[in-house]
């Protein structure tokens, strides 16, 4: 075969440190579309941003180049750094240090954009903590160290 070809998604989740409520909705929208320049300046496509006041679930599409660790750093790091300098109030802000990434099918891709477009709704019943898990599980991470997981 003379050419590569990829079809790569991956949903990403990461929080706010210690889960603090820092991602207020009168701010989420600026944030998400941070976030989402930070992955197309790195080459990524941002399909969806989204999540509640501690935490973000992003939906990227990337090349086999990008590795989910290194766009992670990147659009972690430099949207702590911008969060600080846009938001006087958020000068304490922070992402928890880790992350999850998971796979994503395309024939997925719609439903995940509805559960990320869908967050605050879906938090009106379900704790991010009880939310975390069951994603974990769903991807068959069942063994994991609570001491590490939420801390």
């Amino acid at each position: 075969m003379a050419n590569t070809y990829s079809s790569l998604f991956y949903h990403l989740v990461f929080s706010t440190k210690n889960r603090k409520y820092f991602l207020k909705p009168d701010k989420e929208n600026r944030i998400w579309d941070y976030l989402s320049g930070i992955a197309r300046n790195i080459g990524a496509t941002p399909i969806q941003v989204g999540g509640i006041e501690d935490h973000i679930h992003a939906l990227l599409r990337a090349k086999p180049v990008h590795s989910p660790s290194v766009l992670m750093n990147q659009i972690k790091g430099s949207s702590s750094h911008w969060i600080k300098n846009e938001f006087s109030d958020l000068f304490s802000f922070g992402w928890q240090d880790g992350y999850s990434v998971f796979s994503v099918s395309k024939s997925n891709v719609a439903a995940v954009v509805s559960y990320i477009k869908n967050q605050r709704e879906h938090h009106s019943n379900l704790s991010f903590e009880d939310e975390y898990r069951r994603i974990l599980s769903l991807h068959d991470i069942d063994e994991v160290d609570d001491r590490f997981l939420f801390g």
